[in-house]
């Protein structure tokens, strides 16, 4: 997630203070028209990742719908409207025992089950991946100056990866080959620049067509995602990488966070609409979130603090809303096909992350301070009316 990425915004933790008042100081501003019915027409894709679920869950969250009943939260998104749920995946985390195969396909098991669609997110790494960071798995480390061995392990894991998952009926629809993806793959400490190409297009590629084969070998349609942090970098990213050979994938994916872009939501949809128009790929916003309030409900900071807050969206439950459905609708009159909200279910907990005890994110989940559906979660009423 961050300058988009995860770990970038995490790195900000120690940059960004949580307090603040829930108006943050600006203007609010009601809609004029119905605000829980999205004014989105066209998306395809109203998605959520929801990777953080299981270990919420093994740490004592319960999640209550709008109603205020305990629900399975998988349910509660699907009966939003979700029909998307994005899972990320690490190669060899030692010092988690989530976000690995194992837990990776209970994720997937319990979307299928509903009847949503998946996108796997491969991290190619132990850790997370992000525009600050692409550390090589510590199993391959001893093949970083070798570009054609390293080409071979990420294509057979991949494959590998998918092979298991078709024997267990569990194939994704979709697959990033890599987690925002702005620098270098395969890389150890500080990012190299500038990106050596000649590398960089062979480890992509290389990805792309595991993928491809397991998708003829198992008889089963899984559309390829590059994902990249923030618009403006796709914009020098994807032509780079076209110029480099990089051009069988289906779809453009973003991480869009307003505090770290240089586009707000006024004139973003011209960066999506030039990415649809020149590259003839489908595109989504695989990574967004707004505070529904200011307040911290644990030790952990806050990533989106007073900063994140934009005029006329204040951190309440509406304003929360209101950017989801502005964004929609800017994304969708971009040519582009759908939205995935980041870390909606990642609640306070009394257990902890490599940061803090608690959630650097429960400002901005789509469940209040007492895990009750947030307004916000009516937007996925658009996949309905679409």
């Amino acid at each position: 997630m961050m300058r988009s990425g995860m770990l970038q915004i995490l790195f900000s933790l120690f940059l960004f203070s949580s307090c603040g008042s829930d108006d943050g100081g600006i203007e609010v501003g009601p809609r004029e028209d119905d605000p829980t019915t999205p004014p989105v027409t066209g998306l395809s894709y109203y998605g959520a990742d929801l990777s953080y679920v299981n270990e919420m869950e093994d740490c004592g969250a319960t999640y209550y719908n709008a109603d205020g009943d305990a629900q399975d939260p998988f349910e509660i998104f699907q009966q939003a409207g979700t029909n998307l749920v994005r899972v990320r995946l690490w190669h060899n985390a030692e010092w988690t025992d989530y976000s690995d195969l194992e837990d990776a396909k209970q994720t997937i098991s319990r979307a299928k089950a509903l009847g949503m669609n998946v996108l796997l997110d491969f991290h190619y790494s132990d850790d997370w991946a992000d525009p600050a960071k692409q550390e090589i798995p510590a199993a391959w480390a001893d093949q970083i100056d070798n570009t054609q061995a390293l080409t071979q392990l990420l294509y057979d894991y991949t494959y590998e990866t998918l092979e298991h998952l078709s024997e267990e009926n569990l194939l994704p629809e979709m697959v990033q080959v890599g987690n925002e993806i702005n620098g270098m793959m395969l890389q150890q400490g500080e990012l190299e620049w500038p990106i050596d190409w000649n590398r960089n297009s062979a480890l992509i590629n290389s990805g792309i067509q595991a993928v491809r084969d397991a998708s003829s070998d198992f008889s089963k349609e899984i559309e390829v995602m590059l994902h990249i942090a923030q618009p403006e970098n796709a914009l020098w990213w994807f032509e780079q990488a076209t110029d480099a050979g990089v051009t069988d994938y289906d779809w453009i994916g973003l991480s869009y966070y307003p505090i770290w872009s240089e586009y707000n939501l006024d004139n973003v949809g011209d960066a999506f609409k030039t990415l649809v128009d020149t590259y003839s790929k489908q595109l989504m916003v695989v990574e967004t979130a707004y505070p529904f309030t200011m307040e911290n409900n644990d030790p952990a900071n806050n990533i989106l603090n007073n900063d994140a807050l934009i005029s006329g969206y204040p951190a309440s439950q509406q304003g929360q809303l209101n950017y989801l459905l502005e964004l929609g609708a800017v994304i969708s009159e971009a040519g582009g096909a759908g939205l995935v909200y980041w870390e909606p279910a990642w609640v306070s907990t009394g257990c902890s992350t490599q940061w803090g005890q608690g959630s650097h994110w429960d400002n901005a989940t789509l469940f209040d301070h007492s895990n009750k559906a947030t307004l916000a979660l009516s937007f996925y009423n658009g996949a309905k009316e679409d």
